[in-house]
């Protein structure tokens, strides 16, 4: 089974349904994306995988990842109803698997979560195994329960206004690297006269510096829209390179304005 490399760039489908993430899908997949993030809890993964069956192409040139919900995280039910997004998704596996949120109260177990997504990939019903929502406590207890070099992200929401540095230098020094979510800050960070100001003097629009930015600064991205203007301009980010300077700007913006913190399922986040 070939293992690749987690793509710096790709689609998101949050919030996207039926025939809406159809056609982001289907548009992406035409301009060129090949990396897809898809969730059990975005009801989605049948169109998802109806949109890449009818695109063409071949599986091998995809990344395509898919998150377990809480529901599901116990040691007996997380590869059957993996082995059900795989059905909707109309493929053997995925590339990567994730645990969506940390089991909340600590219900199940983390190891015994991992204990499965190890068992998926070893059954080759996943590439790669990780995380999404961690904190470092919780990034830590997974490394620890899955061996050093085995979890292959940790999925969090980062933004210009949410820089998790402590998180990310944690995820560093421990070889995972970030994939970013909400990288547009629902779109708050895209008035920011920061940003506006250095996508002027690039001839960008501020989506594109926001993604550059982070791609810059290891994190993968995975920005979603339903527009194929907006979807060439996200792609077109991965060729925007950044100064030291503007990239010292942007730091300056963290004020640790977190957008996605739902009660009952949100760790005690890293400060």
């Amino acid at each position: 089974m070939t293992v690749h490399p987690i793509p710096p760039f790709g689609l998101g489908t949050f919030r996207l349904k039926g025939q809406t993430v159809i056609d982001s899908v289907t548009t992406a997949l035409e301009l060129g994306y090949r990396a897809i993030d898809t969730a059990q809890i975005y009801g989605n993964e049948a169109e998802v995988g109806q949109a890449i069956e009818r695109s063409g192409v071949p599986r091998d040139e995809l990344f395509v990842t898919t998150k377990v919900w809480t529901e599901h995280l116990a040691g007996d039910r997380l590869l059957p109803s993996l082995r059900e997004s795989l059905d909707k998704l109309r493929m053997d596996a995925v590339d990567l698997t994730l645990i969506h949120w940390p089991s909340p109260g600590g219900a199940v177990p983390l190891a015994e979560s991992i204990e499965a997504l190890l068992a998926a990939r070893q059954q080759g019903l996943t590439r790669q195994i990780g995380v999404s929502n961690f904190t470092v406590a919780l990034l830590q207890e997974a490394i620890d329960a899955a061996g050093a070099g085995q979890i292959a992200t940790n999925q969090v929401e980062l933004h210009p206004y949410l820089q998790n540095r402590t998180l990310a230098g944690f995820a560093r020094s421990q070889g995972v690297p970030l994939n970013s979510y909400m990288t547009l800050g629902y779109g708050k960070v895209l008035a920011d006269e920061v940003l506006a100001g250095i996508a002027a003097a690039h001839g960008v629009a501020p989506a594109q510096v926001a993604l550059a930015w982070a791609m810059q600064l290891g994190h993968a991205v995975i920005p979603s829209s339903t527009k194929r203007a907006n979807l060439q301009a996200n792609l077109a980010a991965q060729d925007l390179k950044l100064t030291d300077d503007e990239m010292t700007r942007i730091a300056t913006l963290d004020r640790g304005e977190r957008l996605v913190n739902p009660a009952g399922l949100a760790p005690a986040w890293d400060v």
